[in-house]
């Protein structure tokens, strides 16, 4: 159990276990008061068909109207008990698994589309908490209110009480083992499918501009209808099993029924058995087949949780496991630097930078980042300069090489101390759907509205700010969708100013301006090494702001296709004196700009 993912989920969930037995304790009184209900009323029908006095009848006759509104009162407690149970499980698991993926290695979740992570911490995550709902919670009260109506009839008969333990036992057991065993491979195929779905969707959606500039919008479209004519078909395979097993169920009900009937009789011709109490046993059946009815649709429950809890250990388990590099060894905390303090360096020597299960984009990179020191990379599209500055982050892994944070592989450290250290913002950075100054303040929650006036006016978006109506109290759409590119690049960028990180890696902030101002901003980030004391590190394909730049790197490919290496490096004017490709490219960008 300690290995099956389905237990380690549910462990997560960190069940309040008196509020499950409550919800079990609820179950039981409805369906038991449901049983009961059949029992009184079989005796109440067949005790007033001999024509007794009319007070004889009376208990009998308030029984049945208490039975039939308690079981509507234990049915709403037991729904509200066990639900409330199941969602704070599922905001718990959540929670765990948010935390687990901030500390862990980030390369686990690099290398998954959005859709696929998106449907592991939503519909994954529901799908074990239904586990508990849907699942476990049903099987115990079936459990119980089987026990309790075997012992009702064995008072009663006990060879027919003998007879509806193994029925029961046929409909409760047997019947769930075929559901699950026919809807095995059908849920695998259907928790795929679901995330197939959900990063279809989300790429037909967020990318409907590029794809139907480029004509791929009608295949994102056909890829769509495929991952759900996938899921149709796989729900469908399971509705032929859950039909088998409520078919066995049927069965195991007339069966029991017709035993009943079988051994009463006999029972009641020898004077053993009451005609009343022949009612009562062939009719109490009816209502305790209600529970064991609903256990195929738990199995099948349980096989949908299993797979969708297998797919939330996945990940958690490769953000929690050891790095594959060399360079990355567990270094105990008091063996090495506070990193993130006053003034951390990162350092890559001999790094090599790509996407996990692919060759390397670049190899054998060097370099040195601390506070007061300003580096560009610069480099055509496509070269390798985001896989660098994820690397650099610690969202990659360096394929060989190492990357250290003050001589510490930042493979070692967990992700609040790197994230101390380093802020890293990319163009696909998350935008919030709420107010400008609360997207601000995912860098730092105390940021001030002067602060955060004075970091969008140094991205420039001062003037952005001013004709805004409500000002930084202005929600923003899904992921930045009421704002340009330009405008986003640079509410990323005054993010990352905000951060109390030490060193920036920032990805391209001047993307989507014209180049007047693209080259101020540039600059005026590196210089803010040396005004604000942080080590700032910008990756831009303009040359013409990297005056404020104490070093230059040039990444490119020296023989056609394969990795990128570093060209030349060195200050901004050195590079304009001895590097030719370096000299040319700062020209033609003043050319195009005249």
């Amino acid at each position: 159990m300690t290995r099956d993912p389905l237990w380690r989920a549910l462990a997560l969930l960190d069940v309040n276990w008196r509020r499950a037995a409550l919800a079990v304790l609820a179950g039981v009184g409805a369906l038991g008061s449901a049983v009961g209900l059949a029992a009184v009323s079989a005796w109440l029908i067949a005790r007033a068909s001999q024509l007794p006095p009319v007070l004889d009848l009376q208990v009998a006759v308030v029984a049945v109207r208490a039975l039939g509104i308690s079981r509507g009162v234990f049915r709403y407690l037991e729904r509200l008990v066990s639900h409330d149970v199941a969602l704070r499980g599922m905001a718990r698991l959540r929670e765990q698994v948010y935390g687990r993926l901030a500390a862990g290695r980030a390369e686990a979740v690099a290398g998954l589309r959005r859709g696929d992570l998106l449907a592991r911490v939503g519909a994954d995550v529901d799908a074990v908490g239904d586990a508990v709902v849907r699942a476990l919670l049903p099987a115990c009260v079936a459990a119980v209110l089987g026990l309790g109506s075997v012992a009702l009839i064995w008072a009663s008969l006990p060879s027919a009480a003998i007879a509806l333990a193994g029925c029961l036992l046929v409909a409760g057991v047997l019947a769930p083992v075929l559901a699950g065993w026919g809807a095995r491979r059908a849920e695998r195929r259907t928790a795929q499918a679901r995330a197939d779905i959900a990063a279809a969707a989300l790429t037909a959606i967020e990318g409907a501009g590029e794809l139907a500039i480029d004509g791929r919008l009608v295949r994102a479209r056909q890829d769509l209808r495929a991952a759900e004519g996938a899921l149709q078909g796989s729900v469908e395979q399971g509705a032929k099993t859950s039909a088998l097993a409520a078919a066995v169920g049927t069965a195991a009900l007339g069966g029991a029924v017709l035993a009943a009937i079988l051994l009463g009789i006999p029972a009641t011709r020898a004077g053993a058995l009451s005609p009343v109490e022949l009612a009562v046993v062939v009719l109490t059946p009816l209502a305790a087949f209600e529970a064991s009815g609903l256990l195929p649709l738990a199995a099948l429950q349980l096989l949908r949780s299993r797979a969708a809890a297998a797919r939330i250990m996945d990940l958690l388990d490769a953000a929690a496991a050891p790095a594959r590099t060399p360079a990355a060894r567990p270094v105990p905390a008091q063996e090495r630097p506070a990193a993130g303090e006053a003034h951390p360096t990162l350092r890559a020597h001999g790094a090599d930078c790509g996407w996990p299960a692919e060759p390397p984009v670049l190899r054998g990179l060097d370099l040195d980042l601390a506070p007061g020191r300003a580096v560009a990379v610069v480099g055509p599209s496509g070269i390798g300069k985001t896989t660098l500055l994820l690397t650099l982050a610690g969202v990659l892994l360096a394929r060989a090489g190492e990357v250290s944070l003050d001589g510490t592989p930042v493979d070692a450290l967990d992700g609040g101390e790197l994230s101390r250290a380093v802020a890293l913002t990319t163009e696909d950075a998350h935008v919030f759907a709420t107010t400008v100054l609360e997207n601000l303040r995912v860098a730092r929650g105390d940021v001030t509205e002067a602060e955060a006036r004075t970091a969008l006016d140094t991205a420039g978006l001062g003037r952005w700010l001013e004709r805004l109506d409500r000002g930084l109290d202005t929600p923003l759409g899904p992921d930045g969708a009421t704002i340009s590119g330009g405008e986003r690049r640079r509410l990323l960028l005054a993010r990352a100013l905000l951060s109390p990180a030490p060193l920036l890696l920032l990805d391209e902030p001047a993307e989507h301006l014209d180049p007047a101002l693209a080259d101020a901003l540039v600059s005026d980030l590196l210089a803010t090494a040396r005004r604000g004391g942080r080590g700032v590190l910008v990756v831009t394909h303009r040359l013409s702001a990297l005056d404020a730049a104490d070093e230059v790197i040039v990444l490119g490919r020296t023989d056609g296709p394969g990795p990128a290496t570093v060209l030349a490096r060195g200050s901004h004017g050195s590079l304009l004196a001895t590097h030719p490709a370096y000299r040319w490219a700062h020209d033609r960008e003043h050319e195009e700009t005249a």
